[in-house]
């Protein structure tokens, strides 16, 4: 992908952890390196195709000088997630933030912190079979819709299904949705089970009856095996309620461990429950 880039900006402000820095003032370096697709603009001159680097300077401006933040850590989250929520077309986002004039008594040109920010594309498998299935599943897509610093960009229709696991129990609903959002995959995961908690789940019986279940399928193409998450989710394989809808948003999503796409996996499936 291609770069728009804005280097050594000059400011001051009152960012620091001493009442001095927060006083006086000092100077600070901005850096944003933003990734874009630029051939549009470059090919046709359309300034609607491109990031105005002017506007951004202006709004990097405005983030960094209209309040006092102890930590320049805060200050470069602060810039990054302005320009990846301002302007659609910046997918990625590298911020440096050099603080030349750092309380430190030894000889330095700078201290900085550098961080890299992305919107990350996630699918999540929904399911339900008590109360109001229905209600729950939209009320469940509401309210991931609703997260700070995501989008729900995509839904698959309801599905009704045979529960997996422990049969005696109703009929499930699911769905999956595709989602863009700025958490990393464990504060995703900390605001589903919060979304889930709100709609009155109580673990009992595992793969027993639920108000609302809420997975993380896929998380970019991340493979992750933590204490409280694996993803990919490690059940994809087996499931039709899982491949069915997801196969409906995502065919060809690629699955990096199995490295096959969501339809051949799908197949794979369909072939081995017809046996």
């Amino acid at each position: 992908m291609d770069k728009i880039i804005i280097e050594n900006l000059e400011l001051i402000a009152e960012h620091g952890v001493f009442k001095e820095e927060k006083f006086l003032g000092q100077k600070f370096i901005i850096s944003v390196e933003m990734t874009t697709d630029t051939r549009e603009a470059g090919k046709t001159g359309n300034l609607n195709a491109s990031t105005h680097y002017g506007f951004v300077a202006d709004d990097i401006e405005k983030i960094f000088t209209s309040e006092s933040f102890d930590l320049i850590e805060t200050c470069a989250e602060k810039i990054a997630e302005m320009i990846l929520t301002k302007y659609p077309l910046i997918s990625e986002v590298k911020v440096t933030v050099k603080k030349p004039w750092a309380p430190i008594r030894k000889h330095f040109d700078f201290v900085a912190v550098e961080i890299t920010r992305k919107w990350h594309t996630a699918y999540l498998s929904l399911g339900t079979n008590m109360g109001d299935k229905k209600k729950n599943l939209l009320e469940a897509i509401e309210k991931i819709g609703k997260l700070e610093n995501t989008k729900v960009t995509s839904q698959s229709t309801i599905l009704e299904t045979e529960p997996f696991g422990y049969t005696e129990q109703d009929m499930f609903l699911n769905a999956c949705i595709e989602i863009k959002t700025l958490f990393t995959p464990q504060e995703l995961l900390e605001k589903l089970l919060n979304i889930e908690l709100e709609m009155g789940r109580v673990r009992t019986i595992k793969w027993g009856p639920r108000i609302i279940d809420i997975d993380i399928l896929f998380f970019d193409d991340e493979i992750i095996q933590d204490k409280n998450l694996a993803v990919p989710h490690p059940w994809i394989s087996e499931r039709m309620f899982v491949l069915e809808p997801l196969y409906e948003i995502a065919p060809n999503l690629i699955h990096p461990l199995e490295r096959k796409p969501v339809a051949t996996l799908k197949r794979i499936l369909e072939k081995e429950l017809e046996k």
